[in-house]
């Protein structure tokens, strides 16, 4: 197959895909849902965030999420056992999600009964920020135990969030990670990206990153 021929081929699927994430947006507009995409790499804390923001937002919105990974469903039982619905999608080794497969998940979602959906992207840091799945916002997160030259390395993923979520930040007396660089580096790349420093086990900067979440955009919600 010739360059030129590849660069069709790629550039239909991800139009493809962009139609399929629209008719997602759409959707979830309808039913005033706000849909976050959750990026990260491997181990970064993706789940635990989720999960100790849906306690944090108990009684202000109610969540639903979208598990994506390679195999298993041991992140979407976790989740269902803190009383949220759940759907897993297992991508059988593709290293991101795609508009289609979030489409089929989200018609399995009670979107009458949502504000708020997280989609868990698979994890990575180079594939997911290429493929829009109908989200409102996209958050990275990155973890203390990763280092901080994670934006040198991937800067793509960085440069498209709305938000970037520095996870685990209770191991920072522990860990070489120079967070002033981190953030200044983040900046660099976006401006405009929020920063918030998290710990799911100790609970601290959860409360912030929750009322951004609740402040942000669930005024997605149409009118009654």
């Amino acid at each position: 197959m010739s360059n030129e021929t590849r660069v069709k081929v790629v550039e239909h699927i991800l139009s493809a895909n962009d139609e399929i994430a629209a008719q997602n947006r759409a959707l979830l507009n309808q039913h005033g849902i706000l849909a976050v995409n959750i990026m990260a790499s491997p181990g970064a804390g993706k789940t635990c965030l989720i999960l100790a923001t849906i306690e944090a937002l108990r009684g202000r919105a109610r969540i639903g999420v979208i598990e994506g990974d390679i195999a298993s469903r041991l992140d979407a039982d976790r989740v269902a056992e803190a009383g949220v619905p759940a759907v897993q999608i297992n991508t059988h080794g593709t290293c991101h999600l795609e508009a289609a497969m979030v489409q089929k998940a989200i018609q399995q979602l009670p979107l009458a009964e949502l504000d708020l959906v997280f989609i868990e992207n698979v994890g990575n840091l180079i594939c997911p920020s290429e493929w829009d799945l109908g989200e409102h916002r996209r958050v990275v997160l990155a973890s203390i135990p990763e280092g901080d030259d994670k934006p040198y390395k991937y800067p793509g993923i960085f440069i498209r969030a709305d938000a970037v979520v520095i996870s685990k930040v209770d191991l920072l007396p522990y860990l070489p990670f120079r967070l002033a660089e981190f953030r200044a580096l983040v900046q660099g790349l976006n401006p405009t990206a929020r920063i918030f420093q998290v710990s799911a086990t100790t609970k601290e900067g959860i409360g912030d990153w929750a009322d951004w979440l609740v402040g942000a955009d669930l005024c997605v919600r149409p009118s009654a």
